[in-house]
């Protein structure tokens, strides 16, 4: 029968109400009725729509907890990356930062917006129309994973964007952070406790296992709390500055961080970094430091970005927090490429909320350079909040019954000799053939930024490794059921999903199996450079030491090792093996076509193409799409209402195309 439109508009009506109501109990803190009044408002609006399924919307309070247990997170990939920061740690650092900022400007004054860092997981929403469609983890700054449902479940964030002057976006995709304060993380961990279930390290951990439940109902018992503080792509709606941008998230009735400042010198930037650094443990959520960010939207075009982190804001980071405990032990361990690494195992000891007991010594020299000996008292630190290091010894607290440490001659996994090459400070087991390199070499193999193999755990690689079944990578893709079902704690189900995982990878991109390989100095950002440089890894493979320096982010040193690598007929043995396998890379980038080598950036909107359709367009004629217009760019593709980069563009003497333009440079 159809819906009477009294109870239509009853139902409009309380769905105002009680997002307006949210707004500001969840948002502004500042509660409008009564628990009781709320609730009852609530459950009204849940009987009207149980009598009238029909009125039933996604953005209606009542569909919070609207999605079904998940087998898997689906893959997002971000139209304008997720970018890391570059950190400072000393005043010194942020004045340099500051000093290059203007040079580049070339200006005597910069306005920079300044927030605290929260100590939380990055995400990133997407709204339409006003509405909230998709929800997303920053995962490798390219690609999260799709966790729509679970961010649906916290009240901060909005299913539906109030208008401003009447109006809201049609499109807006906001970056912000998902946390959960001390408080809810103790009263959680006490709860899991008496639960007899395991404790979370600290409340990062917290936030990030529960954003990533698989099951929404789980996340909607955490308490998670979301902060908003940038944007990706942007459509009707003009933005110029930071302040501007807080200001406006807000009125769409999206929680910003109330405690930001606009600083007009540097002298003020230090100044709210002394008040923040006083009131750090006030604060009801952790916090590792404050951002510094340039205001003038238009600036930070001019400065681009390098590598994964945009030249216009930095992480001004606390100092670490420190704590006192004693040395049991020091022991070595060896890593995927041989190296031998000094650690102290330590009584364990709270620092930053982390328990720690162990802390990285670094190498011999190090050790004997901060004198550290088994049995003493240390003072103990997370460098950057994340990784333990031993400060220093207490030497006035040395009874004379601590012990030199000494490297030791054999492998303490092989018994192969170990080496010290000339002009190094690292010791190295030399055998390929040691365990420990081989389950090292797999574990980073298998890691989730790399071949990204879900299921093949630590553990179960200690038990391949043990029973003789991987030697070397390639092996990886030798295993098959019947090797896996002789395994603990390995059933039938649990054996195929993992054979189908390891099938999966077999397509990773070409920048993942670069990374893969473990070449020594060739992390991430430096595998990406060289995955759009080469098509294939055999021509990266084929390069020489110069071609290699004449990447932009490639040093000598760094082009050495990646030629030495390829030299080694062990490697060339194992690219071979795994492209008999079928690890063949997935996406790569051709070399030649009309935009090789040249970076387009796209405003307004395109008539016949996505903006992902657009990308992949350049990219399969080998070139790449930036977000921003900056020097480094070569073309502008202008489409229907285009915004401020068209000026940006004239102004720094770029060429422009329209959509016809750019079809045709193409061939489309």
């Amino acid at each position: 029968m159809p819906v009477p439109p009294m109870v239509q508009a009853r139902v409009e009506e309380l769905r105002a109400l009680i997002r307006n109501y949210d707004y500001h109990y969840y948002v502004l803190d500042q509660p409008l009725v009564s628990d009781a009044e709320y609730d009852r408002l609530f459950r009204e609006l849940k009987d009207l729509e149980n009598q009238y399924p029909e009125l039933v919307t996604p953005d209606s309070p009542t569909q919070r907890l609207g999605g079904v247990p998940a087998t898997t997170f689906r893959p997002v990939p971000h139209a304008v990356p997720m970018l890391s920061l570059d950190n400072c740690f000393t005043s010194e650092e942020l004045v340099e930062w500051d000093a290059r900022v203007r040079r580049l400007l070339s200006v005597s004054s910069v306005e920079y917006v300044c927030e605290p860092k929260l100590d939380g997981l990055s995400v990133e929403l997407v709204y339409e129309q006003g509405f909230l469609t998709l929800g997303s983890t920053r995962g490798d700054g390219s690609t999260g994973e799709d966790v729509t449902a679970n961010l649906r479940t916290i009240k901060q964030v909005p299913l539906r964007l109030f208008p401003v002057n009447g109006v809201v976006p049609a499109l807006l995709e906001v970056r912000g952070e998902v946390y959960m304060e001390r408080a809810a993380f103790q009263g959680l961990n006490r709860e899991r406790e008496r639960a007899g279930q395991p404790l979370f390290a600290n409340p990062r951990n917290a936030a990030a296992g529960s954003l990533r439940q698989l099951d929404p109902r789980i996340t909607a018992g955490r308490p998670l709390k979301f902060f908003a503080y940038h944007v990706g792509r942007v459509e009707g709606l003009e933005l110029s500055t930071q302040v501007q941008l807080l200001t406006t998230l807000s009125q769409l009735g999206l929680p910003v961080n109330p405690v930001w400042r606009l600083c007009r010198t540097l002298a003020e930037v230090q100044e709210f970094y002394g008040e923040l650094l006083s009131r750090r443990n006030e604060f009801p959520y952790d916090t590792d430091g404050m951002v510094v960010k340039v205001n003038e939207f238009a600036w930070r075009a001019v400065l681009g970005e390098v590598a994964r982190a945009p030249r216009w804001a930095i992480a001004y980071k606390f100092p670490a927090q420190e704590a006192t405990t004693r040395v049991l032990d020091i022991v070595v361990q060896v890593g995927r490429t041989g190296v031998l690494t000094p650690v102290a195992v330590l009584e364990p000891v709270e620092v930053s909320g982390v328990t720690v007991s162990r802390a990285t010594l670094h190498n011999e020299d190090e050790v004997r350079r901060k004198d550290v000996r088994i049995g003493d008292w240390v003072l103990v630190r997370r460098a950057g909040e994340v990784i333990p290091e031993v400060v220093k010894p207490l030497l006035e607290r040395r009874s004379g019954a601590e012990r030199e440490f000494r490297m030791p001659q054999r492998c303490p996994e092989c018994g192969g000799p170990v080496v010290r090459p000339e002009g190094e400070v690292a010791h190295r087991c030399e055998n390929l053939s040691c365990p420990a390199r081989i389950r090292q070499s797999i574990r980073h193999f298998a890691s989730r930024r790399a071949a990204d193999i879900q299921g093949l755990g630590d553990k179960l690689i200690d038990q391949l490794v043990e029973n003789g079944l991987l030697r070397k990578v390639s092996d990886i893709y030798r295993l098959k059921k019947a090797d896996l079902l002789v395994l603990e704690r390995m059933g039938d189900k649990s054996a195929q999903n993992l054979l189908d995982q390891i099938e999966k990878s077999k397509g990773m991109s070409l920048e993942r199996l670069i990374f893969a390989l473990g070449i020594q100095h060739v992390g991430e950002t430096a595998a990406q450079l060289l995955a759009e440089r080469f098509s294939s890894l055999e021509a990266l493979a084929q390069a020489s030491p110069m071609d290699l320096q004449g990447i932009p982010g490639v040093g000598p040193k760094m082009a050495s090792t990646i030629a030495d690598f390829f030299a080694n007929p062990e490697n060339r043995r194992l690219m071979e093996e795994l492209r008999a396998l079928g690890v063949v890379p997935s996406g790569t980038r051709p070399r030649g076509g009309p935009l090789a080598g040249k970076t387009l950036v796209f405003t307004g909107t395109l008539r016949s193409l996505t903006r992902e359709e657009a990308r992949r367009l350049v990219e399969a004629q080998g070139g790449r799409v930036a977000s921003a217009v900056s020097r480094k760019v070569d073309l502008l593709v202008v489409g229907s209402d285009p915004g401020s980069k068209v000026e940006e563009a004239r102004r720094l003497g770029i060429p422009t195309l329209d959509e016809a333009e750019f079809r045709r440079l193409l061939g489309y």
